[in-house]
């Protein structure tokens, strides 16, 4: 008799259990982006380019390097940081100055926003600079999309696709 209200007790609880998984996993309902809305995701990973060029090293440099360490040029760390700028319809939406990483400023510039927009038909400019000595920007592109609702851009930087990648 024991073991049948055990049993019974067991069943009674994954039953339970299995009715509260069904329940939240249909309520409360999500949306992610409101009725009529698209999205635009700018992320980029991207080292910028070097602080200063590389040169050879000096006689007195050379000697008081060790010698598995004397290298024919010395190239300073430190690199740039990455500036972006996007316009959607004309008016600037985002922009921001990514620093480079790592303790000596030598690793990648990184970058992820999302940005909320009406869908529909968008103009879209995006212009990109990875060097301080360029004054301006080295990479731009405008397009003009048309974005479904629910419907996500992302906008990236890949220098072996040709630069500003909308995908």
């Amino acid at each position: 008799m024991r073991r049948v209200f055990g049993w019974m007790g067991q069943a009674l609880l994954y039953g339970c259990f299995a009715a509260a998984i069904g329940v939240f996993s249909r309520w409360p309902a999500y949306h992610p982006l409101p009725a009529g809305m698209a999205q635009i995701k700018v992320s980029f990973m991207h080292h910028g380019a070097r602080l200063a060029d590389c040169r050879p090293h000096t006689a007195e440099e050379l000697a008081r390097l060790a010698p598995n360490m004397r290298g024919a040029m010395k190239c300073e760390r430190e690199r740039s940081p990455v500036h972006i700028e996007v316009d959607l319809d004309g008016q600037t939406v985002l922009s921001h100055a990514a620093a480079p990483s790592g303790l000596s400023r030598d690793g990648a510039s990184t970058l992820y926003r999302r940005l909320d927009v009406p869908a529909g038909e968008h103009r879209i400019a995006v212009r990109f600079n990875d060097s301080q000595s360029v004054q301006g920007y080295t990479h731009q592109r405008e397009a003009v999309v048309s974005l479904a609702p629910a419907q996500v851009l992302v906008i990236d930087f890949n220098a072996d696709r040709g630069g500003i990648v909308l995908q």
